[in-house]
């Protein structure tokens, strides 16, 4: 049984322009001791989708389940929720010196974590505590830097603090919210060196949120890429490497910079994601598809099995046109051939025509 099983969650805000549809329908589920890695550009929905499973987005109208552990999230009462955030399930959030208040201790912030959940621990106990965890995590001197305050560590060893602090009390999950961004690349490997030796350790499952898809190469066992609020494509880490079929997701890819094309231009992704507020009609992602057919522009295509049980996209080029080799391409091309006809014709000419694709 998954620790933890999403259904058909959607999350919406109203404002003074319209609603919000932040989380439109979006399954998943994680296994003990398994890595999701959940990719996509800004606003595609991503962060909006795991706070709400820890009571994070006041105001919001949700629906769908979040059963982890047999309860669903959704339904705990705010006093049921404290008692899972953050001792059954961490959140390790994208900026490690906003997250921890400047004027308290690190030790001490790390020894009230721990105190405010257990509460026969006394502060000598948890002092203790804070000291063995910064050093499992990896900080030099523990004993000594407890006593520091957050502005005294540098953007790596606050990251630390906060994976400290996420373990403290052995949860069975922790969600990673970009931990690496603000990083440089040596400090970032040794974070993600670090999860991954932590998870190894205590079976616990990982939910890691990013727009790096190198951050994914390294640490996830399966990915989602979402895409305005839903997902774009599921499989395992080799499903969507190596056998992509959705075209926001080899999009992703051709995006990356590569070693060996130095000097070639960059391939980014047409246009601009959609306005949660105002999205486009049909397939969302339409717009800036270079493989844009005519049913794209009314229809919006519902997740479907493309290689195995595994490996879902939606999108209805054919299942067979997955990766990036030669055959894919021509059996791409021929579909393509055969049903853009109409409206899609202009909104291809567009795509080409944009800057960043023309140049």
């Amino acid at each position: 049984m998954a620790l933890l099983e999403v259904e058909n969650l959607a999350v919406s805000f109203q404002t003074g322009d319209g609603v919000v549809r932040a989380v439109r329908g979006v399954s998943f589920s994680v296994e003990p001791g398994q890595t999701l890695g959940i990719v996509g550009e800004s606003g595609s929905g991503k962060t909006v989708l795991t706070q709400t499973l820890l009571g994070l987005t006041p105001g919001a109208t949700i629906t769908g389940k979040a059963v982890f552990e047999g309860t669903d999230l959704l339904q705990l009462s705010d006093g049921q929720m404290r008692e899972v955030r953050g001792a059954r399930i961490a959140v390790i959030f994208q900026d490690p010196l906003t997250s921890l208040h400047p004027l308290y201790r690190v030790g001490w912030q790390i020894s009230e974590m721990i105190r405010a959940h257990e509460k026969g621990v006394t502060k000598k106990q948890a002092a203790e505590r804070a000291v063995e965890l910064l050093g499992r995590v990896g900080i030099p001197h523990p004993a000594q830097r407890v006593n520091d305050y957050p502005h005294q560590f540098s953007g790596g060893m606050r990251q630390r603090a906060m994976i400290a602090m996420a373990l403290s009390l052995s949860p069975q999950m922790i969600i990673a919210d970009e931990p690496t961004t603000a990083l440089d690349a040596t400090v970032q490997a040794q974070i993600l060196d670090l999860l991954l030796k932590l998870q190894r350790e205590s079976d616990t499952a990982l939910i890691m949120i990013t727009h790096d898809l190198g951050v994914v190469a390294d640490i996830a066992d399966n990915v989602m890429v979402m895409y305005a609020g839903r997902a774009a494509e599921k499989g395992t880490k080799q499903d969507i490497f190596y056998r992509q079929h959705h075209p926001y997701t080899k999009g992703l890819l051709e995006s990356i910079p590569n070693s060996s094309a130095a000097g070639e231009r960059l391939r980014p992704i047409a246009g601009m994601p959609p306005s949660l507020i105002n999205l486009p009609s049909g397939c969302k992602f339409h717009p800036r598809c270079a493989y844009v057919m005519d049913q794209c522009l009314t229809e919006e295509p519902e997740l479907r099995q493309i290689r195995d049980f595994s490996h879902l996209s939606a999108c209805i080029l054919p299942a067979a046109a997955v990766g990036v080799g030669g055959d894919a391409e021509r059996l791409r091309a021929q579909t393509v051939a055969e049903g853009r006809a109409g409206a899609s014709v202009e909104v291809a000419e567009a795509i080409a025509a944009a800057p960043e694709v023309a140049s």
